[in-house]
Formats: C-alpha cells, structure tokens, sequence
C-alpha cells in the first residue's frame, strides 16, 4: 500500500537501509521520513568507550574506567551472498576515504587485506589444529545431507527443533571441528535452532570447502559502525531525514476495524530518555511505519579492567514493543520465543585496548599470522559439554590496526567473546559472566600459553603484557544469539503481515524467504522490501539472491568436502 511518509521505529542497519531505498528507487525526499531510537549504532556498534557509558542500557550501570573503545560485537561480510548489503553500500559515500562509496572502500581494503586464517582452531599440547579434517563420520555426514537436500517448501519440518534434538542420535557431530568451527563462526549454540541451521547450510553451502581459513570472509577498513553506519547516518542526514534519538517506543494506537485482524497503526508513545518525559505521535493515513522488532544489542550493559558487566534483566525494548503488537493482532510472532530463553542466547564480549604491540606481536607468533586474518577459537582443555565432549571456550577476533580512527599509532584494539558465560574459565576460577575485565586478559593470556610452541611462553611476559593494557570492556549481552533461538516459522513476523496496511517489520526478527539471520544481508534485504513496498515498487525489482546450494559444482565440492 502506497504511502509518501515513513516513521522509523529504530535506527539500525535495515532501517537506514529502507531509507536510503525510499529516497533512491521511491524518489522520496529525506524530510519525509522520520527515525525514532534509542541510538544509531545499531549492531555494528563501535566506539571510544566514554561515548556509549551514558547510552540507555548503561545510564544504571555506571563506569569507573572509560578508557579505551568498546565493541559490543562484531559481524563479517561475504560479497558471493551479501548482495542486497553491497548494493546498499555502494550507493552511499565512504565516511573515511574520499571519492570512494562504501562499497568501493571495503573492496579497496579487503583486496589489499585478504582473509587467510591458519590458526582458526587452538588446542593444548596440539597448538594450531588442522581445521581441513573436519572430523565428520557417517552419521554426520547424512545428517547434514539431509539438512542440504531439504527443500525450502519442506523446511517446517524443523520447526521448534534444536540442533542438539536433530543430532541427538549422532551426539559425536559435537565433537568435530566441523562444528567447533562452524558454531563459531556464525555464532550457533547446541540449543539453536536446526530450522536456522538448515538455512545457513544451504545459503553458505560453499564455505564448507574453505571454512578452516575463512577466505571467504571480507572486511570493512575500520569497525563497522565507523565504516558503515556512520556513512549511513552522514547520507541520510545530508537527504534531510529527522533521525530522533534518544527515544523509547513504548506502545501502540490501533485503529479499531470491524474485521480484528486488520493492522493500522494510528499512533505512538514514547519516553524521552534524557528527559524522562512522555510524548505521542500520530500516524496519519500517509506514513508507513516500519519497526526494527528485536535487537541483539538490548539490554547490554558494560563492566570495565575491574568490574564485571552487570547483568541486566530488562526485556529488549525493541522486543517489548513487538509484544504489545503481537497481544492485540495475532499474526505477528512470539516475541518470547526469542526474548525469554536466556540459557539460549545469552553472550559476554569483551574489547581489549592496550598502548603498545606487545600482546598483538604475542599473539602473531603464536598463530603465525599477521593481524586481521579472522577469527581464533580455542578448544578447551577437558570435556566441558553435557555430552561429554571438548568444546571452544572462548573466541578472539586480532583485527587489522587501527580498527578505530582515532587510535593512537602503537595501540591495539583485539576483540572475543564466549558463546557459553556459564561455563568457568580455565586459568581463572570463575565463570565468564562473572570475570572482570582484568581477569578476561588472564583467561586470554592462559589460552595462548597452552598453545605457545615457544621458545619461551607468552607466559613469561604476562606481567608487561598487563602493564600495557589501557582497558578492557567486557559486554554482557543477554539476547546475543536470540536471533539463532528455537522457533517455528510463524514465529517471526512477515516484513508485510497479511492485513497490514502501514506497518512492516525489518531486521535479524522478521521472517523472509530464505535468508539466513545474523547477517548484514538479511538485515538489509527486509528494509528493502519494505521500501519497495511502501513506495509501490515492483517485488520484482529486488536485488537477485544468488542460490548456491542449487549449484551443482559447489554441492559436489561440498560433498568431497565432508570426506576430507
């Protein structure tokens, strides 16, 4: 339904998205459309830690030390099936580099950088692993066939199974590198959804023959908010859109229809978070609302070098708003599903800065590889899971430096997380969700000490090592891996509901058509058919989503894979 105003609830990634393609494809002006957020960062967060310690979810959580620069988490891009993510990007220009779009910065700097990780699985008394046996036996192996073959039209099979119930005759899968590389990764927990799991093994079928170096990963110059969100952010500032932070949806006005299940929306309320006061905003017969219904940065709160991040037991607001939607109509999801299973999604990240290279250079000789080549995971010492297997415990990230702008020329700026806060360090006594800052560089330290092959051990410069450290920001995120919860398909709402006639949904928590979550590209893709929709552009007109897995090469390279 065609309309020439859109309100934005949320400043995130597929929302900047349906902007930028209301302006350029609906040939909107800028000052038609109006963001209401709490912030613009969205999930590709990154900033100098001072920055963000008075954002909403940290004003009841305050800092001590606000040195160094935070990242609540962080996503890797793939050209082969980001499309609809460089189509965007390559119509906004660079924040950083002149004369360049974002699209051609990133190509700039991941061709000059290529992605090619030797140490992507650690373990003690191994040291780096070779992550090209995948380990997969019989049982494995059809099982995963079974996902690969499954068609789309077949796929509700699998709703409300998790991954752990679709192997649960085959628990030695837990055990492969396959899986310690493949839940790393993409961030998938025993507890995730199979459904989801299914979608990543057809829409990424291709990485099965490159996974243990992840050279199909590219790389933005700097963070990605730095060199994503903030070009988006200066664009759509420039148009003339009113990008209104600051800002809490609190609830809906319906218009009330004969037929119930007729969804338009006539008004919103809100908090000023600064001010605390409430406002409302009416919605007349010409905008469009398009909501951002879930996010996998709510509720985080931040710690610091000796304070653990509290952990904070608000419901999402973007979720909590999509649940007052969802209690009136009755086609618009389950907001629990994703918001009310901490066990399943919960995460601690941490952001490490430190003043010199020397842990950096440590880290390097360890896994003879020069910075920004991906992702580390290391296999923990004994058994750790329910099954009775070894597992990863905790993940790094060495980005190529700077990652920030305005780093000072010999600091370092490394990132993890550990996908399981419950589970206990192995070098410091407690568990993850628990540790301090000061303690997580310890925990890290100890890692690499197990696999240093010497001579030597990083061990030996532990003392100087935590001497340069200027901060070190761990993050507990409560909805993480919500995105990845066990669901059904009806779960998620539709970008366009049926009976919708001014309301879309966009983001990592809105049901479409074969795209995978968790990605840039799905985030992006839902803003665009929300655009295409309210604009009154043709489906058709869609960026193309190229389908690997029907691909007759890349399943048989697929498959030899599995043998390896």
């Amino acid at each position: 339904m065609r309309k020439n105003k859109a309100i934005m609830i949320g400043a995130g990634l597929a929302n900047m998205a349906a902007a930028v393609y209301l302006i350029q494809e609906g040939h909107w002006s800028g000052d038609q459309i109006t963001f209401y957020s709490l912030d613009d960062h969205g999930s590709n967060d990154g900033a100098p830690t001072d920055t963000v310690t008075d954002e909403y979810w940290n004003k009841n959580h305050p800092m001590e030390n606000r040195r160094g620069y935070v990242a609540r988490g962080g996503r890797m891009l793939n050209y082969r099936t980001y499309v609809d993510l460089m189509d965007l990007l390559d119509r906004i220009p660079s924040a950083t580099e002149k004369n360049m779009t974002v699209a051609e910065d990133t190509y700039d700097f991941d061709a000059k950088h290529r992605t090619f990780d030797k140490a992507r699985l650690l373990e003690g008394g191994k040291g780096i692993v070779n992550g090209s046996h995948l380990g997969l036996n019989n049982a494995d192996r059809l099982h995963l066939t079974k996902l690969i073959a499954m068609p789309d039209s077949e796929e509700e099979k699998l709703d409300n199974v998790t991954i752990a119930q679709y192997f649960s005759d085959d628990p030695h899968f837990f055990g492969t590198n396959f899986w310690f590389m493949w839940e790393t990764t993409f961030a998938f927990r025993i507890q995730s959804s199979a459904q989801e799991l299914r979608r990543y093994m057809h829409q990424m079928i291709y990485e099965f023959t490159q996974i243990e170096h992840l050279v199909g990963v590219n790389r933005t110059r700097y963070n990605q908010y730095e060199s994503i969100m903030l070009p988006l952010v200066n664009y759509l500032r420039d148009q003339g859109c009113n990008i209104v932070l600051n800002r809490l949806v609190t609830d809906w006005t319906f218009k009330d229809t004969p037929m119930q299940d007729e969804i338009t929306v006539t008004g919103l309320e809100m908090t000023n978070t600064k001010t605390g006061e409430t406002e409302q905003v009416a919605v007349d017969d010409e905008t469009a609302v398009i909501f951002t219904n879930g996010s996998i940065t709510d509720s985080a709160t931040l710690g610091d070098f000796d304070t653990p991040a509290p952990e904070n037991m608000d419901y999402g607001a973007a979720a909590g708003l999509w649940k007052k939607a969802s209690q009136r109509f009755y086609n618009l999801g389950n907001p629990d599903k994703f918001f009310a299973d901490r066990n399943a999604s919960e995460w601690v990240s941490f952001t490490l800065t430190t003043k010199d290279h020397l842990l950096l250079n440590e880290i390097t000789r360890i896994t003879t590889q020069v910075p920004g080549n991906a992702l580390n995971s290391f296999i923990s010492t004994s058994p750790i899971t329910n099954l009775g297997h070894k597992d990863v415990n905790m993940s790094i990230v060495v980005h190529h430096q700077p990652h920030f702008t305005t780093q000072k020329p010999n600091e370092t700026v490394i990132w993890g997380y550990f996908l399981y806060p419950r589970r206990r360090g192995e070098f410091v006594d407690k568990p993850y969700i628990e540790m301090t800052g000061k303690e997580m560089a310890e925990e890290l330290i100890g890692q690499l000490s197990k696999v240093d092959p010497g001579p030597g051990n990083i061990r030996d410069k532990q003392d100087a090592i935590m001497a340069s450290i200027i901060n070190n920001i761990p993050v507990y995120m409560p909805y993480a891996s919500a995105l990845f919860n066990n669901r059904a398909k009806t779960d998620r709402p539709k970008v366009i509901p049926q009976h919708a006639t001014n309301l879309a949904f966009t983001g990592e928590f809105a049901e479409q058509p074969y795209q995978m979550i968790f990605t840039e590209q799905s985030a992006v893709r839902s803003g665009e058919i929300a655009a295409y929709h309210f604009a009154g552009i043709p489906m058709a007109n869609l960026v193309k989503t190229p389908r690997y897995d029907k691909d007759l090469k890349t399943l048989a390279k697929a498959a030899k894979k599995m043998f390896d």
